[in-house]
């Protein structure tokens, strides 16, 4: 409505707000949101970019919405702009970014661009046929991608197959899956889906007739469903580990109508991870600061008329939360302000069962691995004083305590017997 872009938290209170490329002040964007706060659910006022698609369509709308504001010819107004009769919404504006963006993709000048410039574009990694080598020895892979079958063959032979005269042996890509699916339609895939078929591998063409038969390795088919791969596969839901980028069309339907395993692939931890180890001691800051705020309150009750004063603290958790922002960059961290969470980021904890810059940090674990979160406390719980566990040191061996153990027991015995004696 007033083409702001907003960095929000899980329940809806603003974080950030920019108009085109100017950072609006706290009662600026109570102008616009009555207590800093949205209703997400309002899905016809507002729309989530939440996902690497987004990212050049979001940089996009910026860019012109600040064009037209600094622009003399056009008045400001507060739902568009203005040019003697012409009226351009905020609204119209953005529409017509998705609009651009779904054309590029429709027509597949976006994938002609890719295909021409793969070097530029896509990111080669050695260790990902060394990945899906390992993983295929001891279980079962599959692909299932949107994209049609030239344009995924010409991903992935760049991505896996070594060029000629390589010193290592040549290796079909399709050689890499036990299961190749394409044009899925997700997230649709993860519901209803489509009718599944086989792809010529020769035309690139698809074959007549709805594919009814057994998984054939090699063969490659188009659309599907969650359900046919499972059937396929002969798995079930809990026993496929999904690897994606998407957090709604891969994560959380997948998640939350078949019940996956998700793998999150956040390429931009990369960076957080840097800020976070080079600026750490500013987070630690905030939270002594909130220590210190909750130690002002520790002895007061209901009974207590005088208010303590907390403003210099308050003024200082701002300055440590701004210079934290603007280490990750202009709208700060993609997981946090200060010691809030964003709204990406509780979809990240709550339906991403693990997440990583890279699924190539899996060839760091055995695939026994069994993954665990650590224990979260809740308010009520970290209230009280909690010992660390006193576990066995690491230094001794199973063997060690196990002969510790039977060492117990035969001087339980002994004790035993020596009580019979008397």
């Amino acid at each position: 409505m007033y083409g702001n872009l907003l960095k929000v938290d899980s329940n809806g209170n603003i974080l950030l707000c920019s108009h085109g490329f100017t950072f609006l002040k706290r009662d600026k964007i109570q102008d616009y949101y009555p207590n800093n706060f949205i209703q997400r659910g309002n899905t016809d006022r507002f729309y989530i970019l939440s996902t690497l698609f987004n990212l050049s369509e979001t940089y996009l709308d910026g860019c012109l919405v600040d064009l037209f504001t600094r622009c003399s010819r056009y008045e400001n107004c507060q739902k568009g702009f203005k040019h003697g009769d012409l009226f351009m919404s905020f609204r119209s504006m953005f529409q017509d970014v998705r609009d651009a963006m779904d054309y590029v993709h429709d027509t597949g000048s976006l994938k002609e661009s890719t295909l021409r410039n793969l070097d530029k574009y896509v990111v080669r990694d050695l260790n990902l046929p060394v990945l899906l080598t390992r993983i295929k020895e001891v279980a079962k892979v599959f692909l299932a991608t949107n994209s049609d079958y030239n344009y995924t063959e010409a991903i992935m032979k760049y991505l896996l197959e070594t060029p000629p005269g390589a010193k290592y042996p040549q290796k079909t890509w399709r050689a890499f899956f036990d299961l190749v699916v394409v044009d899925t339609r997700k997230p649709l895939f993860f519901a209803e889906g489509t009718v599944l078929r086989q792809v010529d591998t020769n035309t690139g063409k698809l074959r007549i007739g709805t594919y009814t038969g057994d998984l054939q390795h090699g063969t490659v088919y188009s659309g599907g469903s969650s359900d046919i791969v499972c059937d396929l596969l002969d798995v079930k839901g809990k026993d496929i580990l999904y690897v994606g980028d998407h957090i709604f069309g891969d994560i959380l339907k997948s998640k939350k109508r078949q019940g996956w395993k998700t793998f999150l692939v956040v390429p931009e931890l990369a960076k957080e991870l840097q800020v976070w180890t080079e600026k750490n001691h500013l987070f630690e800051e905030l939270k002594h600061l909130d220590i210190f705020l909750a130690e002002l309150y520790k002895h007061l009750d209901s009974s207590c008329r005088e208010c303590p004063d907390i403003t210099a603290i308050q003024t200082r958790m701002k300055v440590v939360t701004y210079r934290m922002d603007l280490s990750y960059g202009q709208m700060g961290s993609l997981l946090r302000s200060g010691s809030r969470q964003t709204l990406f980021a509780s979809q990240l904890m709550r339906y991403a069962d693990l997440y990583s810059s890279t699924c190539i940090n899996l060839l760091h674990y055995p695939f026994s691995y069994l993954f665990r979160a650590p224990p979260v406390l809740m308010p009520h719980e970290s209230s009280v004083d909690n010992h660390p566990l006193d576990f066995p040191s690491p230094q001794f061996s199973v063997l060690d305590q196990i002969q510790k153990m039977a060492e117990a027991k035969r001087a339980s015995e002994d004790n035993t017997a020596e009580l019979k004696d008397t």
